[in-house]
């Protein structure tokens, strides 16, 4: 959506968009007239097995209001006219007195941008789709509408490196892995509040503490080493100072993920991973984050073993607006993925997410199986796939470790998401994943709502652990 690039001007201080923004909130003054609204159909969307249109929705984003009163546009224009805004704050004013999403809510949203001259055909289509996905997901708490226009706005302005998102980013983070660090705190409390050396006694209590965080032996025994290494190098000897040791430690095990060369469009991600992992709901929130970024995407539904996957994964495509390719039950898998490929480039695609098997019937092996559709996408589309992400769930410890290594021998994994992490103790495990595989951790999940798959950061990951 290029027309937030006027409110990027705005937000960073420019003079002539702030003037405009004062202008159109004096007395008389007059939004811009849209210069045309869409039919409630999300962009994205092609004929052959897409979302249908919202035309509810649709009509309700269309439904007349009455014009936002002065104040209130004294109000926002003071906030947008204050150099780079804090979202909260705008927001503030935006959903003053809202308490759910419907005409008058849709006025604000059209006078806003009516006031930064953004083109009417956008204007609608964003309001549109906010629309739909309000009425598809029953938003009607004025927090959760607060929340889901917070994070369409976060995505499109590319705002989650601010100061202000990655401070709500984090709190998010340190919520989730709460009950990792229950299992860690006692331990290291006592452990760095000991008075002596890092003595033989010191390193025994350390192993013990991470084994029981579910990190494993092996990479128990590496970090151990890493450790020693790092208190030597700066010169640490107390127990005392060892927090800042250990931070800087598991802020450096972490690597950021690559950013795949993608010669000519469509990127294909192949996603992987076991049954029961939170992969279905994983690859519709990619495709959600991807859409509110303006990316045009096609979900391809790959594990034709199962019928509710296929089922799953066309309703998550009409919800979030990308396009869906699938085949019969029973299918050929790498059929799928050459044919999808083959539409998205026919369709103007720019991302195609791939689902895969996580099981298949006994007769078939299934690493076999994802090598087979790996050798298919190269031969259709070279370079493809430009990314293989390996989706585990947090909950099941070392087996999440396990398979990691399983799919990183069988097809070559790039990064990993990780899911349920707010709902388990085990967080260790990657730290195991991270030090073991030297594999990225790209995302983690931290609820069930689309906005609850967040970028990891290691960094933040360390602070969350050790915060006193």
């Amino acid at each position: 959506m290029a027309f937030f690039s006027t409110i990027k001007k705005l937000w960073g201080g420019d003079p002539a968009a702030a003037t405009s923004a004062k202008a159109q909130a004096q007395p008389g003054a007059q939004p811009i007239s849209p210069e045309g609204q869409l039919d409630g159909q999300p962009d994205g969307q092609t004929v052959t097995g897409q979302a249908p249109a919202q035309p509810k929705a649709a009509a309700t984003a269309s439904a007349q209001a009455p014009e936002p009163s002065q104040a209130w546009r004294e109000a926002l224009a003071a906030s947008l006219s204050t150099g780079r805004a804090k979202i909260s704050q705008w927001l503030g004013v935006l959903l003053s007195d809202i308490d759910s999403a419907g005409p008058e809510l849709w006025a604000r949203l059209r006078f806003l941008f009516a006031t930064l001259s953004v083109p009417g055909a956008e204007a609608e289509a964003f309001i549109n789709e906010f629309a739909a996905w309000a009425q598809a997901m029953n938003l009607q708490k004025p927090e959760d509408i607060r929340s889901e226009l917070r994070y369409r706005l976060i995505l499109a302005l590319e705002l989650e490196q601010e100061q202000e998102e990655r401070t709500s980013i984090f709190k998010k983070f340190a919520q989730g892995l709460a009950q990792t660090k229950a299992r860690f705190a006692t331990g290291l409390g006592s452990l760095f509040g000991r008075s002596g050396g890092l003595d033989e006694a010191f390193w025994e209590e350390l192993e013990e503490i991470f084994i029981m965080a579910d990190m494993g032996s092996d990479a128990t025994q590496k970090l151990l080493a890493n450790l020693k290494k790092r208190a030597s190098n700066m010169g640490v000897t107390e127990a005392a100072r060892f927090r800042e040791v250990l931070s800087a430690e598991l802020e450096a095990i972490f690597p950021l993920p690559k950013k795949p060369k993608v010669a000519a469009a469509p990127e294909v991600v192949m996603m992987v991973g076991v049954n029961g992992v939170g992969k279905t709901t994983t690859i519709a929130k990619l495709a959600y984050r991807a859409r509110l970024q303006g990316r045009k995407v096609l979900i391809a539904a790959g594990d034709t073993f199962r019928a509710a996957a296929i089922g799953q994964l066309e309703i998550w495509a009409a919800r979030v607006g990308a396009g869906i390719f699938s085949k019969p039950e029973g299918s050929d898998p790498a059929a799928v993925a050459f044919e999808a490929v083959d539409m998205a480039q026919r369709e103007g695609f720019d991302l195609v997410l791939l689902d895969t098997a996580g099981r298949l019937h006994t007769q078939v092996n299934l690493m076999e199986e994802l090598r087979k559709i790996k050798r298919v996408l190269e031969k259709k589309h070279p370079g493809a796939p430009h990314r293989i992400v390996l989706v585990i769930d947090a909950t099941t410890g070392q087996n999440a470790l396990s398979q990691t290594r399983l799919f990183h021998e069988a097809v070559g994994v790039d990064e990993i998401v990780l899911t349920k992490l707010d709902g388990t103790a085990k967080g260790g495990v990657m730290v195991s994943v991270a030090i073991t595989h030297k594999l990225p951790i790209s995302f983690v999940g931290l609820g069930e709502k689309m906005e609850d798959l967040r970028p990891f950061v290691g960094e933040d990951f360390a602070k969350a652990l050790l915060a006193e």
